[in-house]
């Protein structure tokens, strides 16, 4: 007799919010019930790293999220099925900004493990974060959040201002950025969202191209502790976009965002069979 699958209650209150968020177009709110967000003043961040106690933090922060990720690997909860299209990746010299769709808390591993062995030698993934998850968010992900290559968005100004000007010199000095231009992570889900600007107002300020990143789904035979079945990624890298010079600024951000939509749309109904339809 097959023994009845008891879905997580939490799970399925999430993805009633992304379903009501999605017919309402309320496509950067949060889903998941996260602690309340502190703000990040100048004296509680060093985005560059300068301070030895940073330098000693984010050393064994590093090499404990690779144990960490390497482990669940191994046991089978979390699964990278294949990456496809790395050579995208590697045709591009110096500092880009990495977009990728945000629907997990594995998913920039999975970017990160794809790229690591392309990565020059001294360089790391620099991950764009929310303010609160640097903040205030407790446990080994907090951890994580606060040393491991990360760069939280502020809603103090002088912050603001502080990490500006340390993605600049990250990315003009040929270092690789991870932003999620959707912004809010939904649990599991696979459609493209509309894309915040931000992300492409850092490449055109920075003059470095977009690498457009996105990880496919599919249903894995083994059944997670939250009754919903294990998701297989697959990492896809797709053509690198560049600022256009007879382009101003601002309109070289909306189309390297409207390019970068098209081609995940594209690639979502590609690899899904399916037209990109939301509300249903």
């Amino acid at each position: 007799m097959e023994e009845k699958v008891i879905k997580s209650p939490e799970r399925l209150k999430i993805l009633d919010r992304i379903a009501e968020h999605e017919r309402l177009g309320l496509w950067d709110k949060d889903v998941e019930d996260d602690p309340e967000t502190i703000v990040l003043t100048p004296d509680k961040v060093d985005y560059l790293g300068k301070k030895l106690s940073s330098k000693i933090g984010t050393f064994f922060a590093n090499r404990a999220a690779v144990r960490f990720y390497e482990k669940e690997i191994k046991k089978g909860d979390f699964i990278i099925k294949a990456v496809r299209g790395i050579e995208n990746f590697k045709s591009v010299n110096g500092g880009a900004v990495i977009t990728c769709n945000h629907f997990s808390v594995y998913d920039n591993y999975a970017v990160y493990r794809a790229i690591r062995d392309y990565l020059p030698k001294g360089h790391q993934l620099y991950k764009v974060i929310r303010e609160g998850n640097y903040t205030n968010f407790k446990g080994l992900y907090g951890y994580f959040f606060r040393h491991c290559n990360t760069l939280p968005l502020s809603s103090h100004p002088k912050t603001m201002m502080l990490f500006m000007q340390a993605t600049d010199e990250l990315l003009r000095r040929g270092e690789k950025i991870l932003i999620y231009p959707e912004q809010a992570m939904w649990w599991n889900y696979r459609k493209p969202r509309p894309l915040k600007s931000g992300a492409f107002r850092l490449a055109v300020k920075s003059k470095v191209p977009i690498v457009p990143a996105f990880i496919t789904m599919e249903d894995g035979e083994k059944m997670g502790a939250d009754g919903f079945k294990l998701q297989e990624y697959t990492v896809w890298f797709l053509p690198p976009l560049y600022p256009k010079k007879e382009l101003s600024d601002k309109e070289n951000a909306e189309y390297l965002k409207t390019a970068n939509f098209n081609c995940w749309k594209n690639l979502y109904e590609e690899v899904y069979g399916i037209p990109l339809k939301y509300g249903e």
